[in-house]
């Protein structure tokens, strides 16, 4: 739209079919752009239908810029460093696309020291691995409603078997990407691993995704990204010495803090499953107890020795 101001400039004329070489877009686009300009932006564009062209009615020296301040500002840095995290990752192509947009109708009434450019950081573990032209091919089916065929691998095998589902949505769990569809063959709801999706067709098929289905609701007692059918009370324990780390997260949207006399600090969680639970109980190590439920006490015991087996002394 900036372009599209800077070729009005000056009493000049213009017409859509030369805007759209010019921008290497198509004429609906350019259309579209100088209906925002006009309605939206207030600015005084006029159609000439004698000689098929666009004018400003009257001089228009400046493009309406966006009225930001300091805190804002300093928003949109800190976004744009959290922007460099997701390199090589889905929507980093977008994202930094839209930040340009954003930053290119600033005005210059704001100025930062150098200094400030450095105050936030951001580092992620663990991104996971997604071919952009599978999501990008996914994000479209998502969007348009349409089933689509895929090659899919489990974890726990070297087959790959070839899946028709109609996708419902892609949610990014503990930095890894997941598409939740409904898997046609299977007839019933599944996750699949982007990273382990290939070779995706969109097929004429369209569907509709159940009223029901709410990506909120359908994760609402996921510890993580695996939506289980139980119902789980789970109550942890942690260690004075861990106490404080704990209290820093929310760990899950369900969980219930209550302070122990010690210094210590009980967690109560409802959860769905109690895989992704075990893994995190580990991970703290000899710092929290399980106090229930009773299942997931034993799998904790019983990796626990497995793993103490694996370091003979």
């Amino acid at each position: 739209m900036m372009r599209i101001h800077s070729e009005l400039q000056d009493g000049r004329l213009t017409n859509c079919t030369k805007l759209a070489e010019l921008l290497e877009v198509s004429t609906k686009t350019v259309m579209r752009d100088i209906a925002f300009m006009r309605d939206r932006l207030g600015l005084p564009l006029e159609y000439d239908e004698k000689i098929y062209v666009y004018r400003y009615s009257y001089p228009v020296k400046n493009f309406p810029t966006v009225q930001i301040n300091e805190g804002e500002l300093l928003a949109l840095l800190v976004a744009e460093k959290a922007l460099k995290g997701y390199e090589g990752t889905p929507y980093h192509g977008q994202l930094a696309q839209a930040f340009e947009k954003l930053s290119a109708g600033l005005t210059s009434k704001i100025s930062f020291a150098p200094e400030h450019m450095n105050s936030v950081s951001f580092h992620h573990t663990g991104f996971g691995k997604a071919d952009l032209k599978v999501f990008d091919r996914l994000t479209k089916a998502i969007r348009e409603l349409r089933e689509v065929d895929f090659d899919y691998v489990k974890p726990d095998s070297k087959t790959v078997e070839t899946r028709r589902a109609q996708p419902y949505h892609l949610a990014n769990r503990d930095n890894f990407w997941y598409l939740v569809a409904f898997d046609v063959g299977r007839s019933a709801l599944r996750h699949f691993a982007v990273a382990r999706i290939s070779d995706v067709q969109l097929r004429d098929q369209t569907f509709l995704v159940p009223d029901n289905f709410k990506p909120e609701t359908h994760f609402s007692k996921a510890f993580g990204a695996f939506v289980g059918k139980g119902d789980h009370r789970v109550v942890v324990r942690f260690s004075p010495l861990v106490a404080a780390r704990v209290r820093e997260r929310v760990w899950h949207q369900s969980q219930v803090e209550k302070e122990r006399a010690d210094g210590g600090i009980e967690l109560t969680l409802r959860v769905d499953d109690l895989d992704e639970v075990e893994r995190w109980v580990l991970g703290w190590g000899a710092h929290v107890v399980v106090v229930s439920p009773l299942e997931l006490a034993d799998r904790v015991r019983t990796t626990a020795g497995r793993v103490r087996k694996l370091y003979p002394r």
